[in-house]
């Protein structure tokens, strides 16, 4: 096959090359060679999607060079090719998934990692592989002993007596009695293990809260801070139950986890606990919400999700604020510029803050509040963040593609103009209660944090996944 025919006639877009790309299909084996070829030259006119198509249709034959050619690229420290030849080779169109099994005792990690790709798409399906794929629970390559963990999350509870047993034996090698402790969580969260691996991680946390030193939390999403150390009131406020102690470490990793992890998501994953904090310089911070108030705002529509998000909150914060004297509530996200606060004094809602609530009503800086109301005290001195201090010519002559040349334009027009800094939740709330940012040893800690149901936990049981100690 003429190589420059083949660059050819897989050169232009996926419609144009489609008649090509089922031609090459028919051939099967006898097209693997050329088009893997073409596959890896990163000098290709070809989008290499194209090839990967053909290769990933002809299926078992190309596993065997795919296999190799990922092995050589990633060997010669070819991260690009790697890629490529990897994501065809966890994708290849097969009869039967046990063609990957050879490969899960392949000698280059990478290649082991693709073929347990393989078997995570199978899902379910791949129960009858359970026993090939527990070594690679011990794998001496950490990203291989991840992607065991999360193919038999894939593959779901039927594993689970499996691994309990491997659990309960003596271990054949290094690492695989944790790693099969760590697909179970994975699997089913607490509820899929052993009442000894439940006792012993009790026991484990119960060791390592003491003298625990806060460490700045990961902030997406948002959390409420009450100036309370009764945390039974708390617990009773947000509905929650079933409170497990769990260190700082634990619970802001399970927030996290439990809205952000979309691999494997069951119903009212992210609905179903809440992390309250220890005491922290004198505040409780609960870090989610109530399945009540998580399902108002879920289920409203799209166009009004933010006005019901913000009746939600100034709901809350003034029965919070009844209750403990004061309540804050804040909101950020790691995947855009959202921030968002509201604070309460006794019962009244005084400030709702939301940025792009604010910058679509386009509020001057006298009354920019995103709802009419005034500035709360606890942002003097800064910028609102859909506020722009910077004249309208600043960066005239400025190209904007030179960042290097922008960021200097503008930190000497901030500092000759004065213009204050912008201001974010955890400002707000560095000022008024806790930033959970920037917790460390200097925080006074009081009491332990605790992991609680919802009700809506209280029915389904605590979100699948493996959450650190």
């Amino acid at each position: 096959m003429d190589r420059n025919s083949l660059i050819e006639r897989l050169t232009g877009s996926w419609e144009q090359t489609r008649t090509a790309r089922d031609a090459l299909v028919e051939r099967g084996a006898q097209a693997v060679a050329p088009v893997l070829e073409v596959l890896c030259d990163e000098r290709s006119p070809v989008d290499w999607v194209v090839p990967a198509d053909v290769l990933c249709r002809i299926g078992e034959p190309a596993l065997a060079p795919l296999a190799e050619a990922l092995a050589r690229a990633a060997s010669a420290d070819s991260p690009e090719t790697a890629r490529r030849a990897g994501w065809a080779l966890g994708r290849l169109k097969v009869a039967d998934a046990g063609v990957y099994v050879p490969l899960l005792s392949h000698s280059h990690p990478r290649v082991r990692e693709d073929a347990l790709f393989a078997f995570q798409c199978q899902g379910e399906a791949a129960l009858e592989f359970t026993d090939q794929l527990i070594p690679l629970l011990g794998d001496p390559r950490e990203s291989v002993r991840q992607r065991a963990v999360w193919a038999f999350a894939a593959i779901g509870g039927g594993v689970v007596p499996a691994l309990r047993r491997v659990r309960r034996e003596p271990a054949p090698g290094p690492r695989l009695r944790a790693g099969a402790l760590e697909a179970l969580a994975a699997v089913g969260g607490p509820a899929a293990l052993d009442p000894e691996d439940l006792d012993a991680w009790r026991r484990l946390t119960t060791i390592l809260r003491t003298g625990e030193i806060p460490e700045a939390m990961h902030l997406c999403g948002s959390w409420y801070a009450v100036p309370s150390a009764d945390r039974s009131a708390v617990l009773d406020a947000f509905d929650l139950g079933d409170a497990e102690p769990v260190t700082l470490r634990t619970g802001a990793a399970a927030w996290n986890h439990d809205h952000h992890d979309w691999r494997h998501r069951r119903e009212h994953a992210d609905c179903a606990r809440v992390f309250v904090s220890p005491v922290l310089d004198g505040w409780t911070l609960v870090f989610g919400a109530s399945s009540e108030d998580t399902h108002r705002m879920e289920d409203a529509d799209d166009a009004l999700r933010d006005e019901v998000r913000e009746r939600v909150v100034r709901e809350r914060c003034a029965a919070l604020g009844r209750r403990f004297g004061a309540a804050q509530w804040y909101g950020m996200s790691c995947g855009d510029d959202w921030t968002a606060w509201c604070v309460a004094e006794g019962g009244e809602v005084v400030r709702y803050y939301d940025a792009f609530d604010a910058e679509e009503s386009d509020e001057d800086a006298d009354g920019g509040t995103g709802d009419g109301g005034p500035a709360h005290p606890a942002e003097a001195g800064y910028l609102l963040p859909h506020q722009d201090g910077f004249p309208d010519d600043a960066f005239d002559g400025v190209n904007p593609s030179d960042s290097e040349a922008f960021q200097a334009r503008y930190r000497q027009v901030k500092e000759e103009l004065a213009i204050p800094d912008t201001c974010y939740a955890v400002d707000v709330a560095r000022r008024l209660s806790v930033d959970p940012g920037s917790v460390g040893a200097e925080t006074t800690v009081g009491g332990h944090g605790v992991l609680a149901l919802t009700a809506c936990g209280r029915r389904h049981g605590h979100p699948a996944g493996a959450l650190p100690v």
